[in-house]
């Protein structure tokens, strides 16, 4: 019984679905007169323009590599991406020397700055309070 509710069902849907192909919608589409591109439409719009044919194709370009070449340039590409992952493996690589090269920076990076003291940042602070209070409202 629930067999034949489903086709059914799936008859009903289908009517439905193909009901919608009753009608071409190109065989009454106007274009707006009105319409920026409505001369352009009109002049580029043939309705009695013969369709294309297969003969119309372009013909195969010449010059182009066979496509078993493009297999083995991608082959190739594989290749040299396997050897650049196992040259740059994380086993391949240390870090040494690295003691010149901060004493480097440091020296670039200027002298160090004394660490502000309590009372500063307490000022700081209560500047930026004064700052954020709202003015008194508007007396009416």
């Amino acid at each position: 019984m629930n067999a034949r509710r489903g086709a059914l069902a799936a008859g009903v849907g289908a009517c439905a679905l193909l009901s919608g192909c009753i009608a071409n919608p190109f065989k009454d589409a106007i274009v707006d007169p009105r319409s920026p591109i409505a001369a352009e439409v009109t002049k580029t719009v043939n309705p009695d323009a013969p369709y294309p044919t297969f003969v119309a194709f372009p013909k195969t370009p010449e010059g182009v590599r066979p496509n078993p070449q493009y297999g083995v340039v991608a082959g190739r590409v594989e290749a040299d991406g396997a050897q650049l992952i196992a040259a740059t493996a994380d086993s391949t690589w240390t870090l040494s020397g690295t003691d010149a090269f901060a004493a480097q920076v440091r020296a670039a990076a200027g002298p160090l700055l004394p660490p502000p003291a309590p009372g500063d940042t307490e000022a700081f602070a209560k500047d930026l309070k004064a700052r954020a209070t709202p003015p008194p409202p508007v007396k009416r």
